[in-house]
């Protein structure tokens, strides 16, 4: 991954900070009218991806269907890409993923496709260009494992599931 070091503008610190990666994207027949995924707003953390639909498309309720994005992606190695449910399309008529945030690894280069669930009571229809979901991308670090005997007390110990209280 790389790192730079950046001035911040306040009492002359510096902080490590990696820079933004570059997805390099390649457009698919069924995309031609598809703008790349953007940033709706210059803070925002993901980008929106657009369902790429030869026709409207309706997803019934607790259904569950893999919605085309119409672009190829290659993303740079030290990151990776993780589909995230936008909330609006959750609040409003309860769509979702059903495994919760879908990972875009690295050495991936088929078509973005988004796995899209029904979880509301009405059926849902997509059309050609809309927002279906967004792309964070995300540093990656891969750990080494190593087995041991046991492994060092701390306070908690083995307490889970609720055991530090609400």
């Amino acid at each position: 991954m790389n790192f730079h070091r950046t001035q911040l503008p306040f009492k002359g610190q510096t902080v490590l900070s990696h820079q933004s990666p570059v997805l390099q994207m390649v457009r698919l027949p069924h995309a031609l009218d598809l703008p790349l995924p953007t940033y709706e707003t210059a803070l925002s953390a993901g980008c929106d991806l657009r369902a790429a639909l030869v026709r409207p498309f309706v997803l019934a309720p607790m259904a569950r269907c893999l919605v085309p994005t119409g672009f190829k992606v290659a993303i740079p190695e030290g990151f990776e890409g993780q589909i995230r449910a936008r909330s609006g399309l959750a609040l409003r008529h309860g769509i979702g993923l059903p495994n919760g945030i879908g990972t875009i690894d690295a050495d991936y280069r088929g078509e973005l496709k988004v796995l899209l669930c029904n979880w509301g009571n009405t059926p849902f229809t997509m059309a050609h260009g809309d927002r279906i979901a967004q792309l964070v991308v995300a540093p990656v670090v891969q750990a080494s494992f190593s087995e041991v005997g046991e492994l060092d007390a701390t306070e908690r110990g083995e307490g889970g599931f609720g055991s530090t209280g609400v």
